[in-house]
């Protein structure tokens, strides 16, 4: 039985049998000394719509890896398991699109897919095509390289790639994590029409367009086990001082936050434009006149003129593919660029081995794309110039400690960066930024993946080094964060934007770049 977006689809009783599932789980990650799960039993049965709760880094995609084979068949990690129910029908999206894909164009991607299927040739672009516009996914050219595009729009395509195998049993991790408000939208809008006869489990911090679909949350606490269980409304009715202990997202959060004494205090420890304020005479950190990013011979950034000085938090906001990591990427020079790009009063002129790493820092959206040491204490240790070999110097410098104690990883810090969760991955990256303490801090998404406990510490560890006076650009898509730390927000639309305003936090109001 099919169901309009907003009613749940009513399952027989007679159908409703487990469709996965496992019993006694333990699993263990290598050179981890305590196991993922211990004795972990989950079931799901046909046609629920579940959502799996917890912090970050207390298994949520490793269990959807299980629950469909992936582990151990495809990655190799111990495990055992008194017995295990695998779907015979399923997909999965996984929370970094890059690892989902195996051809290197839009085309060619899907028509993997529907080969496999046995699909017939002259149906397939249609099938394409319809399958992109469920996902909002706007493309002139099916041929379009799949490394050209943001990664909220190869987040889109994964879901389109997975959709086409009409699967019983839909596994989406974080699907929306990188997606505009827009595409969140469309995102859940084809979930909803694509998803009332499936059965879904879904790992999810963004709740506003999810709650409304799902029948069933289940809980974790930070070691990997079930400490609730049962409806929506039930859950998070009852079980708010667990939500709040564990640091999980629920409804009504933010608004929490905001109004805390906690989040007072901050903003009270300095006025938000007292920095800003008394460099409005001096030179500012960035001056961009006529300053193009490229991509090839293509020009996908055109910025007439803005300026950053110390002490500002700029939010860039723009619809996926709109050009703000691009952005990024030209100011950093890692991408060829053109115009008039002043950096503390002095042309950009890279010659043959110049670098910019002494007056900024960078933290890429794939954080793993940062990684180059063995262990997250030796990350963070060469980040301040401490030897790459030397282990022990970096466990005891006390920078390196103050910071693990900061981003909640001191019991990881051994850990190989790789093995970490997402938001941990994250926590770390933006981590080695900041223990730079480099006038300038460039941001791609450093929130998402991320539970409300990290979420809010690190956005408050950034606004203490933009107190000292480090300008902070970052690309979001999280209103919030854009509304209640940004002090100025630049809009970036078709790869263009232009001269800004300045905003209040406290007016809430958002400034239009065109």
């Amino acid at each position: 039985m099919s169901s309009e977006k907003g009613e749940r689809p009513m399952i027989d009783k007679a159908e409703a049998e487990e469709v996965l599932g496992v019993t006694g789980l333990r699993l263990k990650f290598p050179g981890e000394p305590n196991l993922q799960f211990k004795d972990l039993s989950f079931s799901v049965k046909k046609g629920q719509k579940v959502l799996l709760l917890g912090p970050s880094g207390c298994g949520k995609s490793t269990l959807l890896q299980v629950l469909c084979g992936i582990i151990p068949t495809s990655i190799e990690v111990p495990m055992q398991s008194e017995s295990l129910r695998l779907p015979s029908s399923w997909g999965m999206v996984f929370q970094d699109p890059d690892t989902q894909f195996g051809m290197p164009f839009v085309d060619e991607e899907l028509a993997f897919v529907m080969e496999n299927q046995c699909v017939p040739r002259e149906e397939m672009e249609a099938r394409m095509k319809r399958v992109l516009a469920e996902v909002g996914l706007q493309l002139g050219d099916l041929h379009t390289p799949i490394h050209s595009m943001s990664q909220g729009m190869k987040q889109r395509l994964a879901l389109a790639a997975v959709l086409l195998l009409e699967p019983d049993v839909l596994l989406l991790d974080e699907p929306s994590a990188l997606l505009d408000p827009e595409g969140t939208v469309q995102i859940w809008d084809a979930i909803h029409q694509i998803g009332a006869n499936r059965t879904l489990l879904i790992v999810e911090h963004k709740l506003d367009h999810v709650l409304e679909l799902i029948d069933r949350v289940v809980m974790f606490d930070d070691q990997g086990q079930i400490i609730a269980d049962g409806a929506p409304e039930m859950l998070f009715r009852e079980e708010k001082s667990r939500l709040i202990e564990y640091g999980i997202w629920y409804p009504g959060v933010w608004d929490e936050y905001v109004a805390s004494s906690r989040y007072r205090n901050l903003m009270d420890e300095d006025d938000m434009y007292a920095i800003a304020q008394r460099h409005d005479d001096a030179a500012p950190l960035v001056e961009l006149r006529n300053f193009q990013g490229k991509r090839g011979k293509e020009s996908r950034i055109l910025i007439q003129h803005a300026e950053i000085r110390s002490g500002e938090w700029i939010a860039l906001l723009g619809e996926n593919g709109a050009g703000k990591s691009t952005l990024l990427l030209s100011l950093m020079q890692l991408l060829k660029t053109e115009g008039i790009y002043r950096l503390q009063g002095k042309d950009v002129q890279l010659r043959r081995g110049e670098v910019l790493s002494d007056q900024m820092a960078f933290v890429f959206q794939n954080p793993e794309l940062q990684f180059v040491t063995n262990s997250v204490q030796e990350e963070l240790g060469l980040s301040i110039g401490l030897n790459k070999s030397d282990a022990a110097t970096a466990a005891e410098d006390p920078r390196v400690c103050e910071m693990l104690r900061h981003i909640q990883l001191e019991s990881e810090r051994n850990r190989h960066p790789y093995q970490l969760s997402m938001g941990q991955k994250r926590r770390l990256s933006v981590a080695t930024a900041l223990i730079h303490q480099r006038p300038l801090l460039l941001l791609d998404e450093p929130t998402f993946g991320l539970d409300a406990r990290s979420t809010f510490a690190m956005l408050e560890m950034i606004e203490q080094w933009r107190q000292r006076g480090m300008a902070i650009v970052m690309v979001t898509h999280d209103r919030w964060i854009a509304e209640h730390f940004a002090t100025r927000i630049w809009r970036i639309e078709q790869g263009h934007g232009v001269d800004t305003a300045i905003t209040t936090r406290t007016e809430r109001k958002m400034v239009v770049n065109v």
